[in-house]
């Protein structure tokens, strides 16, 4: 069942993705060649225990960590690591979850770190416009599949594939909550958007196909074909107004 949110409800989940939306814009700040993917994970939990909040993800069905570290062809989940070093002209995706005051809030940022290549510089630029094609669409009136179907098009007009594998979702007082929001499919399709839903759309977008697989640690996900992969996302409201981007600073 998707559960509506009332005006205060959105409001103290706008207060919880702000302190995500932060906890992103401090590491981006510290991340650099030569910083190991664990020191990532310990400043941002750190960060967000400062705010007065609790790291979503750490423990989440038996998660580890408090960010999720993803590098390259890594497309979500990505373990933090003492051994694992962030060099020159790496993709690096965080997806950072907190709970606050009963609320979940979630977003997920890709950027590159120092010069990259064209291609990781194009695939960075298409991920994140693919979301706001797809909130273009996050209309009362309009169905779920004009949202997804808008981010597919967009990605798939710019040479890259979607992830089918993994998907956005519904969020509130539980992290993941229904609907399940693919980034591919056909407008018209699926349930109707209604004031007061709040999504988590996240596109994941490959330079190669969209195969994906789980390593051995059971979390970290990949491309198939070894290509670089990219994530971006918000948690929205869908309001009478239009899409409200909670977590954005």
């Amino acid at each position: 069942m998707i559960v509506l949110k009332s005006p205060r409800e959105i409001e103290i989940m706008r207060y919880a993705n702000q302190i995500v939306a932060e906890t992103h814009a401090y590491l981006a700040e510290v991340i650099e060649a030569g910083i190991t993917t664990a020191e990532i994970d310990r400043l941002g939990e750190e960060f967000i225990r400062s705010k007065g909040a609790i790291p979503s993800f750490k423990g989440y069905r038996g998660y580890p960590a408090s960010v999720c570290v993803s590098i390259n062809e890594e497309v979500v989940h990505g373990i933090p690591s003492k051994k694992r070093t962030i060099k020159e002209g790496d993709i690096v995706s965080l997806d950072i979850g907190v709970f606050y005051d009963g609320f979940h809030g979630d977003a997920a940022r890709s950027f590159g770190v120092g010069k990259v290549s064209k291609e990781a510089e194009k695939l960075l630029k298409v991920t994140e416009d693919s979301f706001y094609r797809g909130i273009e669409r996050a209309f009362i009136g309009n169905r779920l599949g004009d949202i997804s179907h808008a981010i597919q098009n967009h990605a798939e007009k710019n040479g890259f594939s979607v992830v089918r594998d993994y998907v956005g979702h519904g969020i509130g007082r539980e992290m993941h909550e229904p609907p399940q929001i693919p980034n591919f499919g056909l407008p018209g399709r699926g349930p109707l958007l209604k004031a007061g839903m709040t999504l988590a759309i996240e596109p994941m977008l490959n330079a190669g196909s969209f195969e994906v697989k789980t390593l051995a640690d059971g979390w970290t996900v990949v491309t198939k074909d070894g290509r670089l992969s990219a994530h971006y996302e918000n948690t929205i409201a869908i309001t009478e107004d239009g899409p409200l981007i909670l977590s954005e600073v």
